[in-house]
């Protein structure tokens, strides 16, 4: 074939590094927004954070050096803590961990209580100090020692005796015997449950600890070091069999038993609380509901204007490297106010399509889905996922996240739809509302849900009580 020259003409979208900074930072959450400020702040010396008693821009009218707050309602500072909650497996949901649970209490006595807890000693320091403190001879304190240096973070020994004395050197003379002689020395220090292997014998230590004459003591021990498996079950039937008790010793036996420590080690840990500062405040004004941003989490920056007039003053050559960096700090604030202003109209748009769960609850949101944000607001689909995501929202009702205000639909008998969080609210107060001993199966909490138009199938309600963490009934059974 002879070859020939054609000129053809099309069309190609060229993201610029100005857009594509703004795409990166409406993707990223406020923690990771600061940690790109203070990167920058390091590297481009135009760019500067204003002065908390100096928020006036520049007299120079230079676009650059408004602050990326000036949009925002008012000058409130509001920051909140929104601590995460863990789950615990079946044998520990009974248990009373209101010992190491932090309370809802007043700032200062917050404060209070972090500054005692950072002078808690840890867990092999409490034991070194009560080992110290015994009698035993400086042999046993070191094999007693060896095994304290053996548990884990929640004070159990979780390497069997056996492979521990294999590791150890043979000129210590350390024998197996010398070992579980030790371990018992070490399970009568001054924490009950500490260094056992199991949470069976966690609980039998514990329960050896109290007095002799605490009402279905024996009866207790029997069942943690027998009959474990059938408390966790809540068969409480066969418990009452094997057992030989009537429900009022079992109740007694019940109540004893989680009212024990299953981690012995955990009042020992410390741990950082987690919280989350919120991009947008929820508030209600004579009965509108507003969104403004929070600028607490907003970082506060203009252009440093020593170096913009030396800029001004040098020759080309001498200030290019200089220009470059002006004029990346001039896109970092501009793309920042941008981040802020989306977050801001995509916030004020679900608080005005979801109304009716600031004003009602859970079980007043109604189905929505990004497209129909993305719809009102003319933007992408893509960019309010980017908005919602790690973006956090201060409401009357707490903090939510963006992306929780969005649910797929549900249709009812009356031809209308309900959202899936709505649904899972229900599913959540039948459960808290229904009889102990007789706890709702979830074809019967779907029957409920029809009956008040809500047609959802016997699995779909299966899936969102695990969502909702919630024990299947025969482990929600109770005496």
């Amino acid at each position: 074939m002879k070859p020939t020259l054609q000129l053809k003409q099309s069309q190609q979208l060229t993201l610029t590094p100005q857009l594509q900074q703004a795409i990166r930072l409406l993707q990223l959450s406020t923690l990771e927004v600061n940690q790109e400020v203070a990167r920058l702040l390091d590297e481009n010396p135009l760019l500067e954070r204003e002065d908390e008693d100096a928020m006036q821009p520049y007299a120079h009218g230079d676009a650059a050096s408004t602050s990326v707050v000036d949009n925002a309602v008012d000058n409130t500072e509001v920051k909140d803590e929104m601590p995460q909650q863990a789950d615990e497996e079946w044998v520990k949901e009974d248990w009373n961990e209101s010992s190491f649970s932090a309370a809802n209490g007043p700032d200062d006595e917050k404060e209070a209580r972090a500054e005692v807890a950072a002078d808690t000693p840890s867990l092999r320091e409490h034991l070194i100090w009560q080992l110290n403190m015994s009698q035993h001879d400086v042999r046993d304190r070191k094999i007693i020692g060896l095994l304290i240096d053996a548990l884990d973070a929640n004070g159990y020994l979780a390497q069997p005796l056996e492979e521990i004395v294999e590791m150890l050197p043979e000129q210590l003379d350390i024998t197996l015997d010398d070992l579980e002689t030790a371990l018992v020395q070490l399970q009568h220090l001054d924490q009950p449950g500490i260094a056992a292997r199991t949470l069976s014998e966690c609980l039998a230590l514990q329960l050896k600890a109290l007095p002799e004459d605490t009402p279905c003591r024996d009866l207790a021990l029997r069942l943690v070091t027998q009959h474990l498996n059938l408390l966790g079950a809540h068969d409480f039937t066969k418990l009452k069999k094997v057992l030989r008790c009537d429900d009022d010793a079992l109740r007694t036996v019940q109540s004893l038993i989680t009212h024990l420590q299953p981690r012995p080690g955990a009042e020992f840990e410390q741990r950082a609380a987690d919280y989350v500062v919120p991009d947008v405040v929820v508030e209600c004004h004579h009965g509108s509901w507003h969104v403004r941003l929070n600028q607490g989490a907003m970082p506060r920056l203009r252009v440093n204007q020593m170096y913009a007039n030396i800029l001004q003053q040098g020759n080309e050559k001498s200030t290019q490297h200089l220009a470059g960096q002006l004029q990346e700090a001039r896109w970092f604030i501009k793309n920042l106010q941008q981040r802020f202003d989306t977050i801001l109209r995509v916030s004020q748009t679900i608080v005005d399509r979801q109304r009716n769960f600031f004003e009602h609850g859970e079980t007043a949101m109604r189905p929505l889905v990004l497209r129909e944000i993305a719809e009102q607001l003319d933007l992408h689909e893509s960019t309010i996922s980017r908005v919602t995501t790690q973006k956090f929202m201060l409401t009357p009702r707490g903090i939510y996240e963006l992306k929780y205000f969005f649910g797929s639909g549900i249709a009812t008998e009356s031809g209308g739809t309900c959202s899936s969080t709505a649904i899972r609210a229900l599913i959540k107060q039948l459960v808290n509302q229904e009889d102990a001993r007789h706890p709702l199966t979830d074809s019967r909490m779907s029957g409920i849900l029809a009956q008040q138009g809500i047609l959802v199938a016997r699995r779909t309600v299966a899936k969102y009580r695990e969502l909702l963490n919630i024990l299947p009934v025969n482990l929600r059974k109770s005496l």
